[in-house]
This record gives C-alpha cells, structure tokens and sequence, in this order.
C-alpha cells in the first residue's frame, strides 16, 4: 500500500524572479506483525542494539493496573520477547540515553536497565496525571509530557521540574515530544511547537487533530502521526504538513512512531489493532 503527497516549497531570491522546488513524499507498506501485541502505544527503534522497543498498554489507555509491559522486536516485524519487561502501568513514550530505556507510565518515568531487561527505577513525577511521550537529550535530560495535566516535565539526575505548563505557556494537552538542539519540539492542540529558551512557544506548522508521535527525517522535515490514523510530512520551514497515510477506514490508529533514520523506515503502532506496522518512507525532489 503507497501513499503519495506533494509539498510545494516556494522561495523568492529576487522579485520579480520567483523559483519553486517541488518535493514528494510517500510511505510504502512493508510488513505487519501479528495480533500478539496488546494495545501497543509507542515504538522506539534503538539503532546502536538494532532493535524494536513497543510499549503495551494491555488494558485501558489511562489505567493504573499493573498490566502494562515493553516489548522487544527485530527490525524485520519478528516478536522476540513478547513480555520482556512487566510491571507497568500505562506505559507510553521512550526514549534512551546509555544503558536506560525511559518511559513515560502515567505518573511516573519507569527506569529500565536493558542490558538486564529490568526496572531500575521509578521517578514519581509530583503531580503528574497521564504522563504520554518522552523524549532525551544528549545529556540524559528527559522531557516528558502530561496530556491531562497541560504540562510538560523535565527529569534531570532522578530530579523533576515543570518546563511548561497551560498557565505561562499556553499548552492545550500537549502529547508527541522531541528534543531538538535549536529548540524542544512538542505537538499540541494538533500542531508543532518550537520552545525557545524563555519558554515562549512558537508555532511551526499546523498539522490536524490528535497530533501523537514526531520523529525527524532531515533538515526541517519531520513525520507526524495522528492518533486517529493518520501521518504527515512536516516541513516546519514552510509549515506544510502533507499526508502520507491514512488508515481510518480500516479503523486502524497511528500512535507514537519510531523511525529507523539510517533505512528511513517508519513504524507505527495500530493501538487498538494490536499490531505494528513498517513502511519505508520514500522522500523524492
């Protein structure tokens, strides 16, 4: 299955010359695991062990009930450890630094040794509610957002701190998160956000609702799924967002994405179908 879009970038070097460049960006179908896997909400592909991570939710979206668990895949769609690490929650977004898999479980980040396959740690984060996508820097900084709570959470040395909030930043219900060294990435209220060093969050591209998962593709572009089955090229230079797949008919859900930056392959957890799906992201000028 091939999904095909166009964005047109438009430059002006001297009026009245006007040069345009045309780009196109499609995602090609090229597997899907079977049903195994239990409300899988976020994938995180690890580059340096070339392997899947996928956050089960096994029960409700927001439950704090103990069902929750990772699981490990290869790159080629095979289930190699179906419950490799138990004991949580509602887990949602990852993210790595070192040796420590981070991941954002309702009112906690859950702290995993991965040489090990087990929980490490788990920092409360004060106040927190629903606790969605998480995102680390070079440093081992986590940023870490909460949907319900319109906040979005630093985690520095077992340390938790409000980065933003609905108050001072004006955040709706922010979910996706990606760190950035020219500026945290947060989707919100269906669009992409820059926050600059004061806080003040800036508007890059209008995506649509339900903006869930952000990966980076190159330059200013970046993929963007929609929690109700939808993904999107994002030029956030333009401020284009194009789609590039669309699964509602199949009432199939496209939650929080990994991406494979070297293959350019794009993995999408189906949320309620209980799989993960692989396409490989062709980009063309």
């Amino acid at each position: 299955m091939k999904f095909t879009a166009a964005i047109l970038c438009l430059s002006c070097a001297a009026l009245p010359l006007m040069r345009v460049s045309a780009q196109s960006a499609s995602l090609e179908k090229k597997w899907t695991t079977d049903t195994t896997l239990r409300v899988p909400e976020s994938v995180y592909f690890d580059a340096k062990s070339n392997v899947l991570f996928v956050a089960n939710i096994d029960g409700q979206p927001w439950a704090n009930d103990g069902q929750g668990f990772i699981s490990k895949m290869s790159p080629d769609g095979k289930i190699t450890s179906l419950h490799w690490v138990d004991g949580l929650n509602s887990p949602k977004g990852m993210g790595i630094h070192g040796n420590r898999l981070y991941v954002a479980d309702m009112s906690q980040v859950v702290e995993i040794d991965i040489a090990k396959g087990a929980i490490v740690t788990r920092h409360a984060i004060p106040d927190a509610l629903n606790l969605n996508d998480l995102s680390v820097d070079p440093k081992g900084t986590v940023y870490v957002t909460d949907s319900k709570r319109k906040k979005v959470h630093t985690l520095i040395n077992g340390k938790s701190a409000v980065l933003l909030d609905s108050a001072t930043n004006g955040l709706k219900g922010p979910n996706g998160v990606l760190y950035r060294a020219d500026g945290l990435l947060v989707l919100d209220a269906g669009a992409v956000f820059r926050a600059g060093k004061d806080g003040k969050l800036t508007k890059l591209a209008d995506v649509t609702r339900g903006t869930d998962g952000i990966e980076h593709v190159q330059g200013d572009e970046y993929i963007v799924s929609c929690w109700q089955g939808e993904v999107f090229y994002v030029n956030i230079k333009t401020g284009t967002a194009t789609k590039v797949l669309d699964t509602q008919a199949n009432k199939l859900q496209s939650a929080d994405i990994g991406y494979d930056a070297k293959k350019k392959i794009v993995y999408v957890p189906t949320f309620f179908g209980n799989n993960v799906s692989a396409y490989q992201l062709n980009v063309t000028k």
